[in-house]
């Protein structure tokens, strides 16, 4: 029999009941959170790699399955994204035999495709609160701010020592590239930009704005153009689902212009409309989709398999250009490339579930709840804006944190349900 425990009202602030069932198990998730960027934190057992953001997984895992045992309860399989889930583990395990280096390939599977799932269906029991959702986001937003205060630090390093060239690409801390920045702070502005106009608890506004104001500086001070239009976006939606629209739109038109007017930005933005530069990313991008296409025409079902673009590419592309990409920077085509044709359907399957399930809840008008409803599904409009020019998904942090708001969102509607019942 599948275990529910009753919603607590807890407007914010975490009760006794919170700490209920799964004590353990809420912990452990909530610090895996708080480390989702440790994926960097790498070693090897043996042969076999790991990171300390893999390692939270499986012992939140772990201790999910020892603490439903003493519950005698069986995890709640059934979710709005349990058949996309499957379905994207079956492209995603079919990736892995067409993929040309299979160990590699096994290791992309099982860091962005099964312990993410897993951990989804980890999150949709748990939590069973407000309460309990805000201790997950908690976790998140430490995640976050260490990645927006690191990346900012050497940024503005870089500015004291007037070494910073915004034409070309920022300096950056914990990733690989700047656009790594924007890429996982932005959907957790959406959601915290979302508890700030709607939440009722002030401790949770006043924490959430809090987070706003350093994780939107970070995405600006990373310069990336992607983060940028993602961003504007974000705000443009928080803004017209508040009833005081008129104004947010107003206020965040003239944020937007002075932004824009400031000089490293500008300069930065100005690369964008002189298509003769190097580093237009419209330009650059257009010849890598391009690219892509043609070598998809060889592989159209199936794609290149997983950690395959690169090879499949590489006639195509690497007698013409010295960038090499391991992927084709479009939300789209990598799948394709990824997964195939069936994990692109998977993929798209999981967005409109999810566009679906956190707009009823948003209407659902479940105090505190509905206010991550929303945030989430403009989280969900970010991944598709920012997808349209870079790789929203295929990263360790990425699919984890994409996992998890989808693991609140059907949260949410177990909370809703009960509270019909």
């Amino acid at each position: 029999m599948a275990w529910s425990a009753p919603i607590a009202k807890s407007e914010g602030r975490v009760s006794a009941r919170d700490l209920g069932a799964y004590p353990v198990t809420v912990a452990l998730s909530a610090l895996t959170c708080a480390l989702a960027p440790a994926y960097t934190v790498r070693w090897h057992i043996g042969s076999y790699p790991s990171t300390l953001l893999e390692a939270g997984i499986v012992l939140s895992v772990a201790s999910f399955a020892v603490e439903s045992w003493r519950l005698r309860a069986l995890p709640a399989l059934r979710s709005p994204f349990t058949w996309p889930a499957a379905l994207f583990l079956v492209a995603a395990a079919i990736a892995v035999v067409v993929a040309p280096d299979k160990r590699a390939a096994l290791g992309i599977y099982r860091a962005y495709f099964v312990e993410p799932i897993a951990f989804y269906f980890v999150v949709k029991t748990i939590v069973t609160s407000y309460g309990r959702a805000l201790l997950l986001l908690a976790g998140l937003g430490v995640s976050g701010l260490v990645v927006a205060l690191a990346n900012a630090a050497v940024v503005l390093d870089a500015m004291r020592h007037h070494e910073l060239n915004a034409a070309l690409t920022a300096p950056v801390a914990i990733y690989m590239t700047p656009n790594a920045v924007p890429l996982f702070l932005v959907p957790l502005i959406a959601v915290a930009g979302s508890i700030v106009l709607f939440a009722e608890g002030r401790r949770e506004r006043l924490l959430a704005g809090a987070f706003v104001v350093i994780a939107v500086a970070a995405t600006l001070l990373s310069f990336s153009r992607g983060g940028y239009l993602t961003l504007a976006v974000v705000a443009i939606a928080l803004a017209a689902a508040h009833p005081r629209r008129l104004w947010l739109l107003g206020g965040a038109a003239v944020a937007a212009i002075v932004v824009i007017f400031i000089p490293a930005i500008n300069r930065r933005l100005a690369v964008e409309v002189d298509f003769t530069s190097p580093s237009n990313t419209l330009v650059g991008r257009s010849m890598l989709w391009s690219a892509t296409l043609q070598m998809l025409r060889g592989h159209p079902i199936f794609g290149a398999g997983l950690s395959g673009f690169a090879q499949a590419i590489a006639p195509i592309w690497n007698p013409h250009h010295s960038d090499r990409f391991i992927y084709p920077h479009n939300f789209v085509l990598t799948f394709w490339s990824e997964t195939g044709l069936l994990g692109l359907a998977a993929f798209v399957w999981t967005m409109v579930k999810g566009f679906i399930e956190s707009w009823r809840g948003w209407r659902s008008k479940i105090p505190g709840w509905r206010a991550i409803e929303l945030g989430v599904f403009i989280a969900l409009i970010g991944v598709i804006v920012h997808g349209l020019v870079d790789v929203p998904y295929f990263k360790n942090d990425l699919s984890f944190e994409f996992w998890v708001l989808l693991g609140l969102v059907a949260a949410g509607r177990s909370a809703a349900s009960a509270r019909t019942a």
